[in-house]
């Protein structure tokens, strides 16, 4: 084979080379752009969900635990629920709130029939944890509380989140059978399936302040496709300045 062959030869292959490389990249970004555009619709229903969950009228807790069995989530469903709060069994947990660290105060509340359900009563700051620098807020007796229903975890979210610290009563995550278990409530009581953000109502003292409830999901998706789209359009115009016809040089 002579030298020219071989050189021919070896220019094809680089060509074939590059242009696999080219269409296989091409694909990948048009899959990540359509990929973006699923999530931007699935995106769109959920917080069009939402939106119709939280400005529902409120149903009584009974109503959302039938729906919690039957559908598996009550995620935001509004509720209504009654009885007295077991103050002395309050978890913590530790959040931010408003740029400032400290934790949300899930008390159990006692129901009628004796279960009791976790109640997200608001956030404290952080030197506000024990209960006894904000006496005013304990209330007592029989109480209405409504908010949000919220659905339990079903394991630690994520590796970077801490492990929950019950011994010290401060939870990184919501274990509700973890609370439930180191509450130190009454031997066999029941606990309700899910948690409950407590509204905004103000409570005496100021502390725990309520509706600390989030609801903010981002939604880049549309910037996500766009842009992948973007990189695939720019690798066509790149592929075909490469491969552009030459012209044929002049004697």
């Amino acid at each position: 084979m002579t030298e020219t062959a071989s050189g021919e030869r070896a220019g094809s292959l680089r060509t074939v080379a590059v242009l696999v490389l080219l269409v296989s990249a091409f694909a990948v970004l048009i899959a990540l752009g359509t990929w973006q555009v699923y999530r931007l619709q699935w995106k769109e229903g959920l917080l069009a969900q939402i939106e119709e969950r939280t400005n529902a009228a409120p149903v009584e807790l009974t109503d959302a635990e039938l729906r919690f069995r039957t559908e598996g989530s009550v995620e935001y469903w509004p509720v209504t629920a009654r009885g007295s709060f077991l103050h002395d069994a309050e978890r913590h947990f530790f959040t931010t709130w408003k740029g400032q660290s400290g934790f949300n105060v899930y008390t159990p509340l006692i129901l009628a029939d004796g279960r009791a359900g976790f109640v997200n009563r608001g956030f404290v700051p952080f030197d506000r944890k024990d209960a006894a620098l904000r006496s005013e807020g304990q209330v007592e007796g029989l109480v209405e509380i409504s908010g949000l229903a919220r659905d339990p975890l079903a394991a630690k979210p994520s590796f970077i989140v801490p492990d929950n610290e019950p011994d010290k009563n401060v939870f990184y995550w919501k274990d509700i059978a973890a609370m439930g278990e180191t509450a130190g409530l009454p031997a066999g009581t029941e606990l309700v399936p899910f948690f409950i953000d407590a509204n905004d109502a103000p409570n005496p003292g100021g502390l725990p302040v309520g509706g600390v409830t989030l609801i903010d999901l981002p939604n880049n998706h549309l910037q996500y496709a766009v842009t992948w789209y973007g990189l695939a359009l720019a690798l066509v115009a790149v592929a075909l300045f490469r491969f552009r016809p030459r012209r044929a040089a002049r004697p």
